[in-house]
């Protein structure tokens, strides 16, 4: 089986063409324009590239529904559909040739995402979701792990940037999670490809601080199409808001809340 709805298939003809300029970019990288946004924070030209390709695109399949992207910020039409789009999450990664970065891309109806994709286009890996219809990769259906015990569990976090006003609390939370697991804590600077990680089963959970809602949106349908959970450090809703989100696989949900409450 394999989603084949409209909005499904405009995300995926999307992602497929705005990939072609990145895996040409990520083999010319030291030809790159980048600037800096912030300390730490940098787009290149890939950036601006892909996102222009896949707002073109997604405008003649969609011209009425608005867009939230990273680089441009929010075109306002409608009020009831809207993309969210990161069009590389895991820039530095891109700009420093480690081949682990995404594509992410989700749509949102009446303020809940309804279907989402994250293509990481060098290993040539699409995870999609719909509401209702599950989450795949690759068109094979896939599931969150079963791992019920945190001590057993791999967990990935990103961050905290240098100049991050709780570096001290992602740091300490690292440590906490890091004499609960027998498996260390992974970082690998993608969050959309980390929440991906956690529908596959690859990972059983993931906390982050300070995440923007391009970085997650997609991720948000995919993790739940596949049955785990997305909320906020105390179990609620609020991620989006305070944009501190934790991702599991619904059975190490209570032991993380518990370590983060620490």
């Amino acid at each position: 089986m394999k989603l084949t709805s409209a909005n499904i298939n405009v995300l995926i003809k999307t992602c497929r063409k705005a990939a072609k300029t990145l895996i040409r970019d990520f083999g010319e990288i030291e030809k790159l324009q980048v600037s800096v946004k912030g300390p730490g924070d940098f787009v290149s030209n890939s950036d601006k590239n892909v996102e222009k390709i896949i707002i073109e695109e997604l405008e003649k399949a969609r011209p009425k529904y608005s867009i939230l992207s990273e680089e441009i910020g929010e075109i306002k039409k409608d009020e009831e559909f809207k993309w969210i789009i990161d069009p590389i999450d895991g820039t530095a990664n891109f700009l420093h040739g480690i081949p682990h970065f995404a594509i992410s891309i989700g749509l949102e109806q009446n303020k809940e995402i309804i279907c989402g994709i994250i293509f990481d286009p060098i290993k040539d890996e699409m995870f999609i979701a719909e509401k209702g219809n599950g989450a795949y990769l690759n068109n094979q259906r896939v599931r969150v792990s079963g791992r019920s015990k945190l001590e057993n569990s791999i967990i990935f976090t990103g961050g905290p940037k240098n100049n991050a006003g709780d570096r001290d609390l992602s740091l300490n939370e690292y440590i906490k999670f890091s004499s609960k697991a027998f498996i260390p804590i992974r970082k690998l600077g993608s969050a959309s490809l980390d929440m991906a990680y956690v529908a596959a089963g690859r990972c059983d959970g993931f906390w982050q601080r300070n995440l923007n809602y391009w970085d997650i949106a997609a991720g948000i349908v995919i993790v739940k199409e596949a049955g785990g959970f997305v909320t906020d450090f105390n179990g609620n809703k609020d991620y989006v808001e305070n944009k501190n989100i934790l991702v599991t696989n619904s059975k190490i949900s209570e032991e993380m809340i518990e370590v983060l409450k620490q």
